[in-house]
């Protein structure tokens, strides 16, 4: 402890430390102006100083001076004995590194943190990409390369009931144009409407259409027929080609083109049956792949991914043979009476099948024709007289009367006399107040007796036995644009309306709903719904038979029995002698209902009317097979041939003798038919 020396404010320098400040001082001074010395000496004298106290400080490792020196003077500690630098740092020297120190730390952990996330981004994102959207960037991968186009589905035919087609597809060529190749579009345009017969506004608006350089495809007819559409390709027109695409033809001529329906240009179902089972007629398209470079398909790259699924075949209940001829007589019979149109249907009895049905209208040029629309099923009209097969079915089952009770008839009857809805009602013909049995008020079709006996049923029950008999309600054919008619709930029904209803006025109906309801009579009080598909045939060949129709029974079959006789009298001895036919019993009812003119009423301002006569009935009246209509639009009105007996029996009875030929249809031993009676 001799060696050191203490002082109140720190460690004694040593003198060698105390000789190098002075000589700092030395020649700092003399580096100042005005001073005398010699700057050159001032120097020599100091080195001279530095190299002697660098020598004692070495050599004094044992004394005080030694270990201040190494504390104050960490260069030149033991670092020198191995050659390199070790610096002692003053405090405030290992506050900044220490400080530097961390930030370094922090910086580094700020970077790996960084790097993990993202590691992490990228792993995340290429589980994204490959994984959890993998499939659909493959596809657009796939798209890059590859050209997807459909394979169409062959269409399924319509056959009749007996297999005969009324409805293929076949091929045909259509031709199309790529405005982007045309040179001329005009000359081009005037040339394809010299072949294809185009007129002169459509040729201009085809110039226009190839002139578009804003597109690639342009049709320019559809379904060319095979030589002309050889003939406008031969020519090699710049930017006209051929396509060979389905084409649906109805066989022989459109029959039954009301039912069938048709297809839009691009096959798909438009009107009727067509239409109604598009889904299963037109199957499932098959697709096929190329490969592609540059937008172009490689040749030989074509593949089948997916074959297509033919459509399913459809049986239709109608007869081919039996729709043909009823198409002709009710032509004929429209033309006969210069009418505005009529319907004809023709049902199976037990199974509700449609064998025939037939609509016919006058167009602008005064032509009666076939429609394209199945107007028997989707318009309505008031039901006239035939109404009172159901009035009268009421009465008799549900008790109120029976064939022989007597009511006194009167030619004239005041409904809600001294009422607000007072009416006049005019019975079918002039007569008296006659005694009339209920027999006598039906054959006679008396619109005063009928009312007087379906008024006791009372309007709700009345209601139920036409809902019952189908009115006010779709048939369950599910046809498209079927009509429901029109049947009121029964507390709607106003003032003489719970009377007229009984005769017909008061509800309407279309024909096939008419013919159903009277078919409920011929099947012995139980309803069957209508139905046009027999069976369906699946790809494979197998034929499926379709679902009955829907039943429910509607009145007894007692009183089914005696409807039938009465139907039967009325053709034999009553308003319907026109729809006899020799050897064989038929029933039927006629109906002449007024139709509703433009002023709401049911007669025009100069006192005329317009007629819809009907006659439905069935054969043999003792055995129904068949059930029939026909009806007649808007007959000449100034013609005895103007009522459902005179008007429409007659095509009835013409109709029925061609479907006991093409049905096989025979009498039983005991039905003879009507005995002769004068007309």
């Amino acid at each position: 402890m001799s060696n050191e020396r203490r002082t109140t404010r720190g460690t004694e320098v040593p003198k060698s430390r105390r000789k190098v400040d002075s000589t700092k001082r030395a020649r700092t001074s003399a580096s100042k102006p005005g001073t005398s010395r010699s700057s050159a000496s001032d120097a020599s004298r100091a080195k001279k100083v530095r190299a002697a106290s660098g020598r004692r400080t070495v050599a004094s490792s044992g004394t005080k001076t030694a270990k201040i020196s190494s504390r104050r003077r960490p260069k030149q500690s033991l670092g020198l004995l191995f050659g390199r630098d070790d610096k002692v740092e003053s405090p405030k020297a290992t506050v900044r590194n220490r400080s530097t120190a961390g930030l370094r730390r922090t910086r580094f952990h700020v970077m790996v943190s960084l790097g993990l996330v993202c590691m992490v981004g990228l792993v995340g994102r290429s589980f994204w990409v490959q994984v959890a959207h993998g499939a659909g960037y493959r596809e657009d991968g796939v798209q890059q390369r590859q050209r997807f186009s459909a394979i169409p589905a062959a269409r399924g035919t319509i056959f009749d009931r007996d297999g005969n087609e009324m409805a293929i597809t076949v091929p045909a060529t259509s031709i199309y144009a790529n405005p982007q190749s045309i040179i001329d579009p005009a000359a081009t345009a005037h040339v394809l409407a010299q072949l294809l017969g185009i007129d002169a506004v459509s040729e201009a608006d085809l110039a226009a259409k190839l002139a578009d350089q804003s597109t690639t495809f342009v049709y320019v007819q559809r379904f060319v027929d095979e030589n002309v559409a050889e003939a406008v390709l031969s020519l090699n027109l710049a930017g006209i080609f051929g396509i060979s695409e389905p084409e649906r033809v109805e066989v022989a001529g459109g029959l039954a083109r009301n039912v069938v329906g048709r297809t839009d240009p691009f096959g798909v179902g438009a009107t009727g049956i067509e239409l109604q089972y598009d889904k299963m007629l037109r199957g499932q398209d098959g697709e096929m792949v190329k490969e592609a470079s540059n937008g172009r398909s490689l040749p030989g790259t074509t593949k089948i991914v997916n074959d297509p699924r033919p459509g399913t075949d459809l049986v239709l209940t109608i007869d081919r043979s039996m729709q043909y001829q009823v198409e002709r007589i009710l032509l004929a019979r429209v033309e006969e009476l210069t009418a505005k149109g009529g319907n004809a249907v023709v049902m199976d009895t037990a199974t509700g099948e449609i064998l025939a049905i037939v609509s016919v209208r006058r167009n602008a040029e005064g032509v009666a024709e076939l429609t394209a629309g199945n107007m028997a099923a989707v318009e309505a009209h008031e039901p006239g007289s035939v109404a009172k097969v159901f009035s009268m079915a009421a009465t008799l089952d549900s008790g109120v009367a029976t064939t022989d009770r007597v009511y006194d008839v009167p030619g004239v009857y005041v409904f809600d006399e001294g009422q607000e809805y007072e009416k006049t009602i005019k019975d079918a013909y002039p007569h008296d107040l006659e005694p009339m049995t209920l027999r006598d008020i039906f054959v006679r079709s008396s619109n005063i007796g009928t009312l007087m006996a379906a008024g006791e049923v009372g309007s709700p029950r009345l209601h139920d036995y036409l809902e019952a008999f189908g009115f006010g309600k779709q048939s369950g054919l599910q046809f498209p644009g079927e009509t429901a008619g029109m049947l009121k709930q029964p507390e709607n029904w106003r003032g003489s309306e719970n009377a007229t209803i009984t005769y017909g006025y008061g509800y309407s109906s279309s024909a096939l709903q008419l013919v159903s309801a009277v078919n409920v009579i011929a099947n012995d009080g139980v309803y069957v719904s209508p139905r046009l598909v027999r069976a369906t045939i699946d790809e494979k060949g197998s034929l499926w038979e379709a679902p009955a129709g829907a039943t429910h029974r509607v009145v007894s079959e007692s009183t089914a029995r005696t409807m039938q006789a009465l139907m039967a009298s009325v053709v034999c001895e009553g308003t319907g002698t026109r729809a006899r036919i020799d050897g064989i019993s038929v029933a039927g009812k006629t109906g002449t209902g007024y139709k509703i003119q433009e002023n709401g009423t049911y007669e025009n301002e100069d006192g005329t009317r317009a007629y819809f006569a009907t006659f439905v009935g069935f054969l043999p009246a003792n055995n129904p097979q068949i059930s029939i209509l026909v009806s007649i639009d808007e007959p000449d009105p100034s013609s005895r041939d103007r009522f459902g007996g005179t008007a429409a029996a007659p095509a009835f009875a013409k109709i029925a003798t061609m479907a006991i030929h093409e049905r096989s249809i025979e009498p039983s031993a005991d039905d003879a038919g009507c005995p002769a009676v004068a007309e």
